[in-house]
């Protein structure tokens, strides 16, 4: 039957060896990739044995590239300096960056401008307490206007039933 315009990739499915396979030696696995898994086995006993000769002289670190062979002696590199956890000064404070300084002075001042607007010390908290007591002395005007017209129709009222 067709696929259509489209096919899949020609992976297909993962085929995994069973351990009976791999005693036997008749694992699906591509010849090359046994021959360069026991090139990397050898590697790795080369690698070995050379660092136990290079663990003989400790005074040494290794060097990279160029470095072995040709001496430099250049007064401006600087070498990295590796700090380790049982070094570090915890008590030591770091300096802030400008913008960090600046964003904590910033939260701060917002802090203590929100402080004094709680207690209304602020010009703007001033204007707005003085905008609320309008509005509640307005708002006093008209529940009394509105208990006096109440008031005089209840009178009205009653002077048309007698």
């Amino acid at each position: 039957m067709g696929r259509g315009k489209f096919k899949g990739k020609p992976t297909g499915r993962r085929q995994f060896s069973t351990p009976e396979e791999m005693i036997a030696g008749t694992s699906s696995r591509p010849k090359t990739f046994r021959q360069e898994e026991a090139e990397d086995i050898e590697d790795e006993k080369l690698e070995e044995e050379s660092e136990e000769e290079s663990d003989d002289s400790e005074g040494e670190e290794k060097k990279k590239g160029t470095e072995g062979i040709i001496d430099i002696v250049n007064p401006n590199l600087v070498k990295p300096k590796n700090l380790k956890a049982r070094d570090i000064d915890i008590e030591k404070t770091t300096e802030l960056s400008r913008r960090e300084r600046e964003e904590i002075e910033k939260q701060k001042a917002h802090e203590r401008y929100m402080r004094l607007q709680e207690q209304g010390k602020t010009e703007q908290a001033r204007k707005d307490l003085d905008r609320l007591a309008l509005i509640r002395q307005q708002r006093a005007e008209a529940a009394k206007k509105r208990d006096e017209e109440k008031a005089a129709k209840e009178q009205k009222k009653t002077e048309a039933r007698k």
